[in-house]
């Protein structure tokens, strides 16, 4: 079996980068996030908790009908290297029921709680069919919510062609969060960068 890693960048010639968003849906949040990128005219992949999921599930079918994608991020925001094996697969087993149920299609990609992996966790994550997804931008820790300009620094630093970044738009106030994304969306896709989901990006 192939080695299996963690996807931060894919090697592309085209101008795209992938924005995702973790821990949604959110009832504040998400939707302003869907406006930033229906404006822009661009999608973006959305790593939806579970629970969050049963929560609002207005807010995650309103994602998938604007285009969005929705992908693995756990039933309970675990960090899954803790747990049995058994566990965790049943963390991504109760997730991706809920994908479904909103798609009608499964999720192609998860990311881990925490960036939380080991080997079993890549495996068994390989073995349900994702691919597992990290972050170029990590250094701008948008969930420690360190101010709008901070998020955006570390974020435009990160970005070349493949890039794929992580923000939140869940879990506590996001509202840094969008404003740095607002400000990051306006200047990528003024210098002729295309916003694709993770799946799109993977498929290059």
């Amino acid at each position: 079996m192939a080695e299996q890693s963690i996807i931060e960048q894919v090697s592309v010639q085209e101008k795209v980068v992938a924005f995702t968003f973790d821990d949604g849906p959110h009832p504040v949040y998400t939707p302003q996030v869907l406006d930033i990128f229906r404006r822009a005219g661009g999608h973006a992949t959305f790593f939806m908790i579970g629970e969050e999921m049963e929560a609002h599930p207005d807010i995650a079918a309103e994602v998938h009908r604007a285009g969005h994608e929705i992908a693995n991020h756990t039933y309970t925001h675990p960090n899954l290297t803790e747990l049995t094996l058994e566990e965790a697969g049943e963390e991504l087993r109760r997730a991706e029921q809920l994908v479904q149920k909103v798609t009608g299609g499964s999720a192609r990609s998860f990311r881990p709680p925490y960036f939380g992996v080991n080997d079993d966790i890549l495996a068994l994550a390989a073995e349900r069919g994702y691919r597992t997804i990290g972050a170029a931008n990590g250094a701008a820790r948008d969930w420690d919510n360190p101010g709008t300009q901070h998020i955006v620094e570390h974020s435009r630093s990160a970005v070349k062609p493949g890039s794929v970044l992580i923000f939140h738009d869940g879990y506590g106030d996001r509202s840094q969060t969008v404003e740095a994304v607002r400000v990051l969306v306006e200047e990528l896709t003024a210098d002729g960068y295309r916003l694709v989901t993770v799946s799109e990006l993977l498929d290059m």
